[in-house]
């Protein structure tokens, strides 16, 4: 029997009564629970087996809503959230005393973001309350962009996932803090680095942090497939490598034709890095499905969301 539904009523019921729902946003599919529900809160992490030390993203109906969640807002986070809300950017601002510490890891900052969903904007705006809401996958693993990709890793745990599609921009959103009321980049995501820079002018990027991370997806391994995944930028060299075994190739748009390689998914024909990025969780999760004994991605273009998706590539490959 399925878990999935496009009934948000019924969302809302198992959301009030303080269990999880998997959610739809614009970036990836999100695991759900009130914020101020300390049970539905230590559900998400025994769920997703995630460290209490790495913060949750709390998601809001809009910006208006924003002083609930936090105080002493810079003015280029202002900026940023006219510019960017509702859509895959997420800001870490100093929490209102209100906002629980198993949210932020303990943090006197909390990360907040309006996502670009109709579902979802629909459910928070029935709601009293905000959706704490990271990946609703197993911490680790790779990021469901299909309601179908939830299920199959969740289906014994929780009770529902909200019917959305697949997620149309398929990566997380970046995230940016402020230190001295200066942006910095904590996770790069769906927004390019140029598109933030044009708005509030050049940023910093501090991206990495294993212990008390500032935001989530700051550790070296993440998003990362069970099958050994490598990042490379010469496929021909790396295949020289693995004669005899079961290959599987994701490249960006380049053709490849070798007798060894057992399955190729290319991320965009035409070389847009938009729909690579939309792509990405989708070609790595049916990858991960076929029985390889290795995955050799191509390193993109690094601009633009170029560099994004090579994060994530970066952090799926490391130390297997």
């Amino acid at each position: 029997m399925s878990i999935i539904s496009s009934d948000i009523s019924k969302a809302v019921n198992i959301l009030k009564d303080e269990e999880l729902v998997a959610i739809p946003t614009e970036t990836v599919y999100g695991l759900a629970g009130n914020i101020y529900s300390e049970k539905a809160i230590n559900t998400i992490f025994e769920t997703k087996k995630r460290p209490f030390f790495n913060p949750l993203i709390v998601h809001i109906p809009s910006i208006n809503y924003l002083n609930n969640i936090a105080k002493d807002i810079p003015e280029k986070a202002m900026h940023l959230a006219t510019a960017f809300w509702p859509g895959p950017l997420t800001l870490v601002l100093k929490k209102q005393p209100g906002i629980p510490d198993l949210i932020t890891a303990g943090k006197d900052t909390v990360a907040v973001r309006v996502p670009n969903h109709p579902v979802t904007l629909e459910l928070l705006q029935s709601l009293d309350f905000p959706l704490a809401a990271p990946s609703a996958n197993p911490f680790g693993s790779i990021s469901p962009t299909t309601a179908k990709h939830v299920e199959n890793y969740f289906k014994e745990d929780i009770k529902m996932v909200l019917e959305g599609g697949s997620c149309k921009n398929g990566i997380e959103s970046t995230i940016i803090g402020f230190e001295n009321e200066i942006p910095v980049v904590y996770r790069l995501g769906s927004i390019s680095i140029e598109a933030i820079e044009s708005v509030v002018g050049k940023i910093s990027i501090k991206n990495k942090k294993e212990l008390k991370p500032d935001a989530p997806g700051m550790l070296a391994r993440h998003y990362a497939p069970t099958t050994k995944t490598i990042l490379t930028t010469n496929i021909p060299e790396e295949l020289n490598k693995y004669i005899g075994k079961r290959i599987g190739i994701l490249v960006f748009n380049n053709i490849i034709k070798n007798d060894s390689i057992k399955y190729v998914i290319t991320l965009s024909k035409n070389g847009d890095l938009v729909e690579a990025a939309s792509n990405l969780y989708s070609a790595l999760h049916e990858l991960d499905h076929q029985n390889l004994d290795i995955i050799i991605a191509e390193k993109l273009p690094d601009f633009g969301l170029g560099k994004s998706i090579n994060d994530r590539l970066q952090r799926a490959t490391f130390s297997h």
